[in-house]
């Protein structure tokens, strides 16, 4: 498992769309760029450059993966080069207050979100911004965006989930969710878009059906021991999420399966985690000053092989039925030949007993043990009722 090891803490991380290139933003206000390789995620460094002294807390890439946006402490929003980390824009005092979230929506709009709960649009074509929201009245936590109906959604600390649609001219949001009673920190979508999971600060995962509107979630599994702070979708129905307790764990969900830890920062907690371009390396940051990179390409091999041992030993068990089916014939021609009939009970249990072996040896399914000794039990027993 391949870790870049860092001087300071890195506070976000993304990576490049179309290029083996990693991303990450750090204390010191400096942005940094590495080279991975895409089989075995050795590194090196590309470039590292400080456009601010203050806290450099988010970072996002542009689609085109031409240019990359930074918004930190000192509320100063900067647009730098992907190859070599040149300073192509600094927006001096974009925000009253730190940047907390940056989300590059297009190339030509951007979107940030700071520590009052404002969030400002930017056309990289334009010298100002072009619309403000604050419907948030606390920190933005982080955004996702639904390309099919022009949407762009927010979470916030408020407690709230708000939806953005980015084609009008109102600085009013298309709408605002009920009041969900606890700090709303990531979101993801799952099943190709059609839901949303949210994470919140009390370790509970929600989900948002978009079918059924944004007021309200429509369902919620909790066992997360602390708050969920970052989520990425790995399949359409199954998510990676980064936890205060410096575990990242793998659920499937609908229907909600627990499935295992596959990676660990110790107990420092998990500020961002992200997948590359080829679903192979997740990448993960916390306060350890470690930038983690985790293959999660084979974990679902053992999976797809779990379920065809299971396709064989159930051909095994329709075969021994049909045998037992075959013995049951046996009995009814030969009734009157009673060490037959003796013999063929006898060869019954044999056989009954054989299919309950076989049954005894499914016990495991989906990805396995994913987790390590006591971390394990620990999460499994979080787990437990899903």
């Amino acid at each position: 498992m391949p870790d870049i090891k860092l001087r300071n803490q890195p506070f976000d991380l993304v990576f490049h769309p179309k290029e083996s290139v990693i991303f990450s933003s750090l204390l010191t206000g400096e942005v940094k760029a590495w080279r991975y390789d895409d089989d075995n995620g050795s590194t090196s460094s590309s470039w590292s450059v400080r456009p601010s002294k203050r806290t450099a807390r988010a970072i996002a890439v542009e689609e085109s993966g031409k240019n990359v946006w930074m918004g930190g402490k000192s509320g100063t929003l900067f647009q730098m080069t992907s190859e070599m980390g040149t300073i192509v824009r600094e927006q001096d005092k974009a925000h009253d207050v730190p940047i907390n979230r940056v989300h590059c929506i297009n190339e030509n709009l951007i979107a940030s979100g700071d520590d009052d709960g404002i969030i400002k649009f930017w056309d990289p074509r334009k010298p100002e911004m072009i619309r403000e929201y604050n419907q948030h009245f606390d920190y933005i936590s982080d955004f996702t965006y639904f390309d099919d109906k022009r949407q762009l959604v927010s979470t916030s600390g408020d407690g709230h989930l708000s939806v953005i649609d980015i084609r009008s001219n109102k600085n009013q949001p298309l709408t605002v969710s009920a009041d969900q009673e606890d700090e709303l920190l990531s979101i993801v979508q799952v099943k190709g878009g059609q839901k949303a999971i949210v994470g919140s600060g009390l370790g509970i995962l929600s989900i948002w059906n978009r079918n059924l509107g944004w007021g309200d979630s429509v369902d919620r599994i909790p066992g997360h021991p602390a708050s969920i702070d970052a989520i990425v979708s790995l399949t359409p129905d199954i998510i990676a999420t980064g936890s205060e307790d410096g575990m990242i764990r793998v659920l499937q969900v609908l229907p909600h399966k627990f499935l295992g830890v596959i990676a660990s920062h110790e107990e420092y907690p998990i500020e961002r985690i992200k997948l590359d371009r080829n679903s192979k390396w997740l990448g993960s940051v916390s306060h350890d000053e470690c930038l983690k990179l985790t293959d999660v390409s084979d974990l679902f091999e053992d999976s797809d092989g779990e379920d065809e041992d299971e396709e064989m030993e159930q051909d095994e068990d329709d075969n021994d039925n049909d045998n037992e089916n075959e013995e049951d014939e046996d009995e009814n021609v030969n009734e009157d030949e009673d060490q037959e009939i003796d013999s063929d009970s006898d060869s019954d249990e044999e056989v009954e007993m054989e299919i309950e072996k076989k049954k005894k040896k499914k016990g495991k399914g989906g990805l396995g043990d994913l987790g390590r000794g006591g971390q394990e039990q620990e999460t499994t027993d979080f787990f437990a009722d899903l």
